[in-house]
């Protein structure tokens, strides 16, 4: 008869959750694969190490974002009800998988073991499950600071990740900054590409304010008579996005030439998307914005000889919030 130690011993912890690394590796690809192109053609510039721990990140924070939003592989956004649940479902399987144990999702498997690898914690990931609670709890922006927050936890905080996923030292905090303004800039492209997109669901991450200061009514932005003044706001968050793609590429400067250009690489074409629906105006949601092969293609030869050089220009001015001042908004003093 079995000790009730023995009964209530809690199972062995291994990284993946005991699952065998090349697999999730597999799984992982398969998730950037289908679910950015973008990134996944940047990725693939990483050297082997780097690269296959930036999918399996990537993985986490695309299961994450599918549960959140109740899509498949950042598909058309489903069923909104029952959000706040799904979130604390992430935050367990997540604090299961830093444990070492099977979550049976690879998505979350495949955290526990960039996490090991990399010294990643519960509190990096927080920062990230954060931005879903924001949604959950149906948070709109009413100021830019606002925007910029949610930026911070939904994407800056994954380029922080990402930064140490790819070496940089946790004390190092200007370069680790400096991450953080890349993913600031992906999420403002992300933002103005989906503007219909996000009202189709019943989002807006459009600034109260600006909306006020274009007198536009609440609930009312995408409706055609406002198209003109929308690409007006679309030029506005374009700026802070360059802002923060130019500060980014001061981090990336530091990094080894193989991370360089595809660092260089993703900024390139995630601007590109930012640029493209500025440039459409009125007529930038009539279809989604995308980048073509051949013009993913011409973003990565451009970003080698950007690496290769590697003089970034300083931008005239730095992005006015900084990484501290979103991770610190929202919480106690």
């Amino acid at each position: 008869m079995l000790a009730p130690s023995s009964i209530l011993r809690r199972p062995t912890s291994r990284a993946g959750g005991g699952r065998f690394r090349e697999p999730l590796v597999d799984k992982a690809y398969d998730a950037i694969a289908e679910g950015s192109k973008s990134f996944a053609a940047a990725s693939m510039l990483f050297d082997r190490t780097t690269r296959e721990r930036v999918w399996l990140l990537y993985a986490w924070c695309r299961r994450c974002d599918d549960i959140a939003d109740g899509q498949t592989a950042g598909g058309e956004l489903g069923d909104q009800s029952g959000l706040e649940g799904r979130v604390r479902a992430i935050r367990a399987l997540t604090r299961t998988a830093l444990e070492g144990q099977p979550t049976a999702d690879p998505g979350f498997d495949a955290f526990g073991q960039v996490a090991s690898e990399t010294g990643l914690t519960l509190e990096d990931a927080d920062e990230v499950i954060a931005g879903f609670e924001l949604d959950a709890e149906g948070w709109r922006p009413r100021t830019e600071a606002d925007l910029m927050r949610y930026c911070y936890h939904v994407a800056g905080a994954v380029g922080t990740m990402m930064a140490r996923v790819m070496g940089v030292d946790s004390a190092d905090e200007d370069t680790l900054d400096r991450a953080c303004d890349l993913g600031l800039a992906f999420q403002l492209a992300n933002i103005v590409r989906d503007f219909d997109e996000d009202d189709a669901a019943g989002r807006c991450y459009i600034p109260a304010e600006w909306l006020v200061e274009e007198d536009i009514p609440p609930g009312q932005h995408m409706k055609p008579h406002h198209r003109f003044t929308m690409a007006k706001l679309s030029a506005r968050m374009v700026r802070l996005m360059e802002r923060h793609e130019a500060a980014a590429k001061l981090g990336a400067a530091r990094l080894s030439f193989r991370q360089r250009w595809a660092v260089l690489s993703a900024a390139r074409i995630y601007g590109a998307i930012g640029r493209k629906v500025r440039d459409r105006g009125q007529l930038a949601w009539n279809s989604r914005v995308h980048t073509g092969r051949a013009a993913k293609a011409g973003h990565v030869a451009a970003a080698f000889w950007e690496a290769l050089r590697n003089d970034p220009a300083r931008p005239d001015e730095m992005p006015r919030w900084t990484r501290r001042e979103l991770a610190a908004m929202g919480k106690p003093s």
